[in-house]
């Protein structure tokens, strides 16, 4: 029972393998998550899952570097980040310390506005008195992280079903995001861009008097409100994590800063008495509960674009400092969280869609744009060609061998690897480009190439009179394909992992194809042949 399964594992596999495919490409339980506001058959782009990029469905491509200029090697002096960044600011003119990033992990200081030149920046560093190695074009790797998170989100409550957004580095070292937005037009895109959230700080707080037992004071402070955003760190015990924020403490005509402002309507809503005991500064407010009616202690929410996203207590030591009048001269507060992650996340909605550095959109920058109709026409030029492909070379493979027991299976198995990899690429939603079309055709062509050694190699003394004599032979013709696959990937492996566009998408399709066929295809066609020509 279990003799002819053994025998013919090989070619089971690649039948697996196709099945497999299938059900990648057409179950609609492996198709594209959708977007907001977008049902599981509207994501889909055709009767398949596959998914098309801007060359073959249409769409707008921005790529575009980040304003901004960075010190590097620079010596903090034991002061904190917020403070470096004040310091820094206070050298430029028209410069908040919004402006101005300092970064410890990186040891860098970072301003990200178009009105400060490179050579003003160099002298606001020696003025704050902050020693530095040198300074250059572009922002830190961490903005960068944080933009490309931002542009995603705005990407993502759009429901633009199929947009992405990557961080490329041109060959002279330069750093640019590339957003690709499929089915969109230009000025949609960089009004999308240029679009910012609206973000506010709530307090909730106990109410007898309200209908269900819980007050609110909303806008207690606005986005504008922050004098500076820092982005996610451990806390130094090692235990969670927290945000950095500094709320102005400064207002214009002698009105009263958004930190005194702030401050008051902590101590009127009851944060100094609810959070005396330093064992008892959680919030038992809980975002999404039907019923919050036995909240004990007033709560802080940070509200993105009218949407309660998260919930904070308020540290004793902090409470007190609001009760006394102190707090205000500073501003200075933490948002803790138990995990980094989720510290990260609060990050990025506390900027609420505003991009932590400008986008050189009209500069060093570059858009492009292609119609829905020619997309659909890339799509039917491609499949022909593919069709064409496929025709010459099987009529090439028929006029060189004249047999079709070694001709149709041939063609089978290379047509095979291209259906899986049309499988893999439906079930992790890879865009489908020109490039990896291009990636695809390589494909068929090094696999064929394999199998025309393995045919020649097996056919080359006369028939085959045993599995024995076959076997030596196929082994003989995989070595040549096991040492060219290597060289192929070797080759490829470079594109892969450097940010080079569309070429990563060839080189990773190129790299597969090759892998499924020297561990799949080549030893099923192999199997194959045996049971074909072997006389015993």
């Amino acid at each position: 029972m279990f003799e002819p399964i053994k025998n013919n594992w090989r070619i089971l596999l690649l039948v697996v393998v196709v099945l497999g495919s299938s059900v990648a490409l057409f179950a609609p339980q492996f198709g594209p998550e959708p977007a907001p506001g977008e049902n599981t058959s509207e994501a889909r782009q055709g009767i398949t899952n596959l998914q098309y990029g801007l060359d073959l469905a249409g769409g707008t491509r921005v790529r575009a570097p980040l304003v901004g200029y960075t010190a590097t090697d620079v010596e903090f002096g034991g002061d904190q980040p917020t403070e470096v960044a004040r310091a820094v600011a206070d050298e430029l003119d028209n410069v908040s310390a919004r402006d101005v990033r300092a970064v410890p992990e990186a040891s860098a200081v970072e301003v990200t506005t178009e009105s400060v030149t490179e050579e003003e920046f160099r002298t606001a560093m020696d003025a704050a008195g902050y020693e530095y190695g040198d300074v250059r074009s572009g922002v830190t790797q961490e903005t960068r992280d944080v933009a490309q998170s931002v542009i995603q989100g705005k990407i993502n409550e759009a429901g633009l079903s199929g947009g992405s957004v990557q961080q490329v580095q041109s060959i002279t070292g330069e750093y640019f995001i590339l957003v690709e937005i499929p089915g969109e037009d230009r000025s949609d895109v960089i009004d999308l861009l240029e679009d910012q959230g609206t973000v506010r700080i709530d307090i909730v707080y106990p109410d007898e008097d309200a209908s269900d037992g819980v007050g609110r004071r909303e806008g207690v402070l606005s986005q504008d409100d922050f004098e500076t955003i820092g982005t996610a760190a451990q806390s130094e015990s090692g235990d969670g994590a927290y945000v950095p924020v500094t709320v102005r403490n400064t207002a214009p005509g002698g009105e009263q800063s958004p930190a005194h402002e702030f401050q008051q309507a902590v101590v009127d809503t009851g944060f100094p008495s609810a959070y005396q005991d330093p064992l008892q500064d959680q919030c038992t407010y809980e975002i999404g509960a039907e019923d919050n009616s036995d909240i004990e202690r007033p709560c802080l929410l940070l509200v993105v674009n009218g949407e309660d996203l998260n919930e904070f207590g308020m540290n004793p030591n902090l409470a007190d400092s609001m009760a006394q009048g102190s707090w205000a001269e500073t501003g200075n507060f933490r948002l803790t969280t138990t995990e980094y992650a989720t510290a990260e996340t609060i990050s990025i909605n506390l900027r609420a869609g505003t991009l932590p550095a400008p986008l050189d959109i009209s500069g060093q920058g570059s858009s492009s744009t292609i119609s829905a109709t020619q997309g659909e026409n890339f799509r039917t030029y491609s499949l022909i060609t593919g069709i064409l492909s496929v025709f010459a070379v099987a009529g090439m493979v028929f006029v060189r061998y004249r047999d079709p027991r070694v001709a149709l299976p041939m063609i089978v198995t290379a047509l095979a690897e291209v259906y899986a990899l049309l499988g893999f690429a439906a079930l992790v939603s890879y865009p489908i480009e020109l490039a990896v079309i291009a990636g695809f055709i390589a494909v068929v062509g090094t696999g064929v190439d394999d199998l025309v050694i393995i045919a020649d190699e097996v056919m080359s003394e006369g028939e085959v009179n045993s599995r024995k004599v076959f076997n030596s032979r196929f082994r003989r013709a995989f070595w040549v394909i096991g040492a060219a696959a290597a060289t192929t990937i070797l080759a490829m492996s470079p594109l892969m992992v450097l940010s080079l566009g569309d070429l990563s998408g060839f080189a990773i399709f190129t790299v597969l194809g090759v892998l499924i066929g020297v561990l799949i295809t080549r030893p099923a066609y192999g199997d194959i042949l045996r049971r074909l020509l072997t006389i015993r």
